[in-house]
């Protein structure tokens, strides 16, 4: 009678532990590749398109084809008081696991990487809620969209200005969870919204999103809502990262901003030193006074007009008149 009972509850007992268990949606892990991701393009913030929206930064995800990137954008939170933990790859056992990201009362460990806009590795700044509200750090995100009361102004300084996208192993960050974010991973929590998921699946069926086509600079890096790939409101990556988040060559360093880590970064492109290739040319035996030299030697050379007919080097041969002059002219451009 007892192996009866215990065989009718069975099925039941099986369905329950079939079932998600929604209040760890953190713990939950997804694809696992043994490839490292590639580390995080350069992009600007588009403008918040509508108060009470927040920003969830993009991510590198993997499919049939390869990594593919899923751009950051404004969403919309699905109740008050919540924020979003980013998801992140992890090094473990091997392989490179994707942890997903989810929505809860805190922030929490989202393995030091730093998507930048409030994100810098640990906990976020680009925000807060106030009585029901939701206030944004202008400093931190870009409000210039719309029309917003509800802001402040707090500057944030991030010392991690790497690229890279995932945590542990060879070259990824080193960070580990504090005692707040491990409190954190025990609260309840929300998975993403159906508009998240929404936008996630357009990325991975958009060819031009795989890092094998856009070699880490994808032509839409963030949109202003989920979902939305063209049009207002979609930025693309400013220039691409370096292709292996791993790779430590200077070009890591070169994408890094010193604050803002997701700004568009024109400061690192912009060399302080000018290309004089036809003024080295001219002036081998003086390499360091180089920018000097030409300058006090060019106003002579300008001057004669009859002289300008002698710089083609072929042409040397041509004034034939003048047997004393062309010999003076071959040894002022020898000196120039």
């Amino acid at each position: 009678m007892r192996i009866a009972r215990i065989l009718s509850i069975l099925p039941a007992l099986l369905l329950v532990l079939a079932l998600p268990i929604s209040s760890h949606a953190q713990i939950g892990v997804g694809v696992s590749i043994n490839i490292a991701p590639p580390a995080l393009p350069v992009y600007e913030q588009p403008p918040l398109p509508q108060v009470g929206y927040m920003w969830t930064p993009g991510f590198w995800q993997y499919g049939a084809e390869g990594y593919y990137w899923v751009p950051g954008t404004w969403v919309q939170p699905p109740s008050v008081g919540v924020l979003w933990t980013p998801g992140y790859w992890g090094w473990s056992n091997g392989v490179y696991a994707f942890n997903e990201g989810y929505w809860g009362p805190h922030i929490g460990f989202y393995g030091g990487v730093n998507y930048g806009f409030g994100y810098g590795g640990v906990g976020f700044e680009g925000g807060e809620w106030r009585n029901g509200g939701f206030f944004y750090n202008r400093a931190v995100v870009n409000v210039g969209g719309v029309h917003v009361t509800n802001v402040y102004e707090k500057t944030v300084i991030v010392n991690n200005t790497t690229r890279v996208s995932f945590n542990g192993g060879a070259g990824g960050t080193s960070a580990r969870p504090t005692p707040a974010e491990l409190t954190a991973a025990r609260e309840p929590h929300v998975a993403r919204t159906p508009e998240q998921e929404q936008h996630v699946r357009a990325a991975s069926t958009n060819h031009a999103m795989l890092a094998s086509v856009n070699h880490g600079a994808p032509a839409v890096a963030a949109t202003a809502k989920p979902g939305v790939f063209s049009g207002k409101g979609v930025v693309s990556a400013s220039h691409a990262a370096p292709e292996s988040a791993h790779a430590n060559h200077p070009a890591a360093a070169a994408h890094a901003a010193p604050h803002a880590p997701a700004a568009s970064h024109e400061a690192v492109a912009h060399p302080a030193a000018p290309k004089p290739e036809e003024k080295a040319a001219a002036s081998k035996p003086e390499e360091k006074p180089a920018a000097e030299k030409p300058e006090a030697k060019a106003a002579p050379v300008h001057a004669p007009a009859p002289a300008a007919p002698a710089r083609p080097p072929e042409q040397h041969a041509a004034p034939a008149p003048r047997p004393k002059a062309a010999p003076e002219q071959k040894a002022e451009e020898k000196r120039d």
